[in-house]
């Protein structure tokens, strides 16, 4: 198994960190691999904030679904799904120009994605750890404050990186579905997509007669949780910011 796939199989999500900066070289190569990754139409789509302010992380900590470590990251990255620039460039040769609307929100943000997992990889290859922060999609209105956003730039994801504690790197990773579950042939197949108690039985080593239990709690933990029902009121806000209430 070469290198880069033994990382990948490797890297898990980093939350403890030791009490140590990440240079400036290795942040200049994370930031430099997370601009070559692939873009659509060599646009990029995206702007990286660099969180350096301790009060700004402070508050993402709280912001983002109340979680401490986010403050004790040497190294906090924003991607943002970004058209603002090329509206701006537009609107100054073009006369006529459509407003932004769902295709290039999401072609926004599939550019911050790939961009943000370009340099997770990055760093895992550095010894840096790494976690994405999905809850930056929630409070829209307050990040866009927070980062002074201006019109067609909205938050995709965060990540916080630093150097993993001897707990993290000891820490086992969360086993993941096989091959044959998700990957499917030419077509969907529902008939493997609904045997999703097997899969889960399999995975988190759980007696089928007892993995009903654990979708139950699963599903009150994440998909009815408060964090996940403002996630969704706070996109389709930014949706509406993004669009301009046009789409």
């Amino acid at each position: 198994m070469n290198e880069i796939i033994s990382s990948l199989k490797n890297r898990k999500s980093v939350r403890v960190f030791e009490q140590k900066p990440i240079g400036s070289k290795e942040k200049a190569a994370i930031l430099d691999a997370a601009i070559q990754a692939p873009t659509a139409g060599n646009m990029t789509l995206y702007t990286i904030i660099d969180v350096t302010n301790q009060k700004l992380k402070d508050t993402l900590a709280v912001t983002c679904d109340n979680q401490p470590f986010i403050a004790k990251a040497p190294l906090v990255l924003v991607f943002c799904a970004d058209y603002y620039r090329w509206m701006q460039a537009f609107k100054k040769h073009v006369d006529d120009v459509r407003n932004p609307s769902y295709g290039d929100l999401f072609l926004c943000n599939a550019d911050a994605l790939i961009a943000a997992q370009n340099a997770v990889v990055a760093a895992e290859s550095l010894g840096i750890g790494s976690c994405y922060i999905g809850d930056i999609t929630e409070n829209f209105e307050k990040h866009r404050e927070l980062f002074d956003l201006p019109d067609y730039v909205v938050p995709a994801c965060m990540l916080c990186f630093g150097y993993p504690a001897k707990s993290q790197i000891e820490r086992q990773k969360p086993q993941r579905f096989k091959a044959e579950d998700i990957v499917f042939e030419n077509t969907y197949n529902k008939e493997k997509a609904d045997s999703m108690e097997d899969m889960l039985s399999k995975r988190q080593n759980i007696d089928k007669d007892k993995i009903g239990d654990y979708i139950s709690k699963f599903c009150t933990r994440k998909h009815n949780s408060d964090f996940s029902i403002e996630m969704s009121r706070s996109c389709k806000a930014m949706t509406d910011f993004f669009t301009g209430g046009n789409a």
